[in-house]
């Protein structure tokens, strides 16, 4: 059993970027898939895709600029054991706007700008640079 699958996610990310593979697997679920269209909308992977089966995966195509990685840091802000949450005038901006927060709302995974439109708050998932 995994107490954090969202961590474990992450950390398969940064773990084969910096084996400069081209895709990573890991075992799908809702909140995986909603992260990966997330990261996919900002530009950070090339592409995600579940395959199908007894249990299902979730393969997502890193994407690389000029030999380096897009995603220069990839950090898990809430944890089991401490859970972030800010109301929608106190979220986070990530190195001047240059990066991106993931808030889980109550209308699902979104950016921190698309919370802030929204005037949503909720639990600081991850930040991405």
């Amino acid at each position: 059993m995994m107490t954090d699958p969202i961590a474990d996610m992450l950390t398969r990310i940064r773990n084969a970027q910096s084996a400069e593979k081209v895709t990573v697997k890991m075992a799908a679920s809702k909140p995986k898939r909603a992260l990966a269209k997330i990261l996919k909308d900002e530009g950070y992977v090339a592409d995600f895709r579940v395959i199908p089966g007894v249990k299902p995966e979730l393969e997502i195509d890193l994407k690389y600029y000029a030999g380096r990685p897009v995603i220069a840091r990839i950090d898990r802000v809430s944890r089991g054991g401490r859970r972030v949450y800010r109301g929608h005038d106190a979220l986070p901006s990530v190195e001047g706007g240059l990066g991106v927060a993931i808030i889980s709302t109550s209308k699902g995974m979104m950016t921190d700008r698309s919370a802030r439109q929204a005037g949503l708050g909720g639990e600081i998932v991850c930040v991405i640079v």
